[in-house]
């Protein structure tokens, strides 16, 4: 009873998957320009294999449980820390993903002319709702142009209460992911261990309040499956 009733958002959010070719090309040409400060590929890995050393055993417990409605994640093709990804925080202020440092991170990209994005938040809320914690947070950040308006109004439209409001109408947190090959549209995911090591990455949504993104999460906290 409770599997089946899981899977029916699953099945809208593959639908609204359907459209993420338009939403991707619609991205690509609203973020596009170059980010002054940007790491080679080779120095991006570089600092990864130094700051990321026990990140192979951590993928190899992950990987089993990457299935049903995080399928779609992809394992970390090689080390790298995503520590410096900048955007702005709750308070308005500055701040880098490396902040958060200590917790297991679900970071997810977002926008309201983002249909997929807009169908997922509600799950991406009640994860937060029940697995957030000193060890665990999603943090889901707006790329929205323009003022907080928008993106403060639908959230409070659809009931989001768990969720921080993180924030770069810059739209540079994109685009560097975008470079470092993660992000083709949205939403784009990341799961993040305490040190700032990304451990995998998923373009489009997912059904993040299921039992298969609880487990996932779970074992990403080092606790065993139940």
């Amino acid at each position: 009873m409770l599997e089946t009733k899981s899977k029916v958002p699953t099945l809208r959010l593959v639908a609204l998957a359907a459209v993420a070719g338009i939403l991707v090309g619609t991205t690509a040409l609203y973020v596009m320009g170059a980010i002054d400060g940007n790491r080679s590929e080779e120095q991006v890995v570089a600092q990864g294999e130094a700051s990321c050393p026990a990140q192979a055993e951590r993928l190899a417990a992950l990987d089993p449980l990457i299935r049903g409605d995080v399928a779609a994640l992809l394992p970390a093709k090689e080390a790298q820390s995503v520590g410096d990804l900048a955007f702005r925080g709750p308070d308005g202020s500055d701040m880098k993903l490396a902040d958060l440092s200590g917790k297991v991170l679900l970071v997810n990209l977002w926008a309201t002319w983002c249909a997929p994005c807009r169908e997922e938040m509600p799950a991406l809320d009640q994860l937060q709702a029940e697995k957030g914690s000193d060890r665990f947070e999603v943090v889901a950040v707006n790329i929205d142009r323009g003022g907080d308006e928008k993106p403060k109004g639908f959230l409070d439209e659809i009931g989001v209460r768990s969720l921080a409001y993180y924030r770069d109408e810059t739209t540079g947190i994109f685009n560097e992911l975008r470079r470092r090959n993660l992000a083709l549209g949205l939403p784009v995911t990341l799961l993040v261990d305490e040190d700032g090591c990304l451990l995998a990455h998923m373009n489009g949504p997912a059904h993040w309040s299921g039992d298969d993104a609880e487990k996932l999460i779970e074992a990403a906290l080092g606790r065993p499956a139940g």
